[in-house]
């Protein structure tokens, strides 16, 4: 009985003392680090689980729990999506799927071609405004991961055609600037059911302060299972007010540090922005219960 008794201790004491962070990106989508990399950094900063939510890309996964196994650091399958609501752009990540699901599979390869097409098509648009851009330097600023906004403005600086990554943004790419153009997205509802066919829940990423009343209704109805309190966008006072969101309507809470390796000036976020292990287990009880 005192062995069941201290084993048990052992177990509080960790769901107590160790953290978890379930907003990572890597190199398969706009990370700087690799997956191996990227699982060294945060056994690094003690964090015992971790998700990476690369966009629209699962192909980090793999790597990433042979590299959890060897430093005891557990990792949470994650992805996350873009659906469109009123014309805005939102973000929902999603975890503990199947993400060897086929029917997921193919509808995360269906979004990286989406996201290629919508690259090109921005390239061609400053080429237009005589912003002399080769899609083939985006294609090297991607690497192996999904192709997005970021890969463009860092390409833009490397070619020295910006002086700085946030200019691409404000100048050319950003909403409303000449060279923008709208991806393509899934509805609220179209997301939560593709990842709770694949076994898992979904989360709105980040929300801020410019996420309305209407539009948190509107995707709790479309079946989101909860929102994301803790990330570097979020102070004391707007975290307090989405954990009575939560709780208010009986959701879940995760949080992370939206770390993308340094290469959004964000080398000071992880370790920092993390959740306790109970609201890992809390996942897992809301999925297996």
């Amino acid at each position: 009985m005192a062995e069941m008794g201290n084993g048990l201790t052992k177990q509080i004491d960790r769901l107590d003392n160790s953290r978890a962070d379930l907003h990572l990106h890597t190199t398969y989508s706009d990370g700087a680090l690799s997956p191996e990399t990227l699982i060294q950094r945060a056994h690094s900063v003690g964090l015992s689980v971790v998700s990476i939510t690369d966009h629209d890309n699962v192909g980090a996964i793999d790597e990433a729990i042979e590299a959890g196994k060897c430093l005891g650091v557990e990792v949470v399958s994650g992805v996350e999506l873009s659906v469109a609501l009123n014309e805005k752009d939102i973000h929902l990540l999603a975890y503990f799927f199947d993400y060897k699901n086929q029917k997921l599979q193919d509808y995360l390869a269906f979004f990286r071609y989406e996201r290629l097409k919508r690259a090109e098509r921005i390239v061609q648009k400053l080429n237009d405004i005589n912003i002399s851009l080769k899609m083939d330097a985006v294609l090297d600023q991607a690497g192996i991961g999904s192709v997005g906004r970021p890969h463009i403005a860092s390409a833009l600086l490397e070619e020295g055609l910006i002086e700085t990554y946030h200019e691409a943004f404000m100048k050319y790419i950003g909403v409303g600037a000449p060279a923008y153009e709208k991806k393509y997205q899934l509805s609220p509802l179209e997301a939560t059911q593709l990842v709770a066919q694949a076994g898992g829940l979904t989360f709105l990423a980040h929300p801020g302060k410019y996420t309305t009343d209407f539009e948190l209704s509107t995707l709790i109805q479309a079946g989101l299972d909860g929102i994301e309190v803790v990330h570097p966008s979020h102070n004391e006072a707007r975290q307090e007010f989405y954990r009575g969101v939560v709780h208010q309507y009986f959701l879940l809470e995760c949080g992370g540090s939206d770390y993308h390796g340094g290469r959004k000036n964000d080398d000071q976020v992880l370790g920092v922005y993390t959740v306790p292990l109970q609201i890992v287990e809390d996942m897992r009880t809301r999925l297996f219960s």
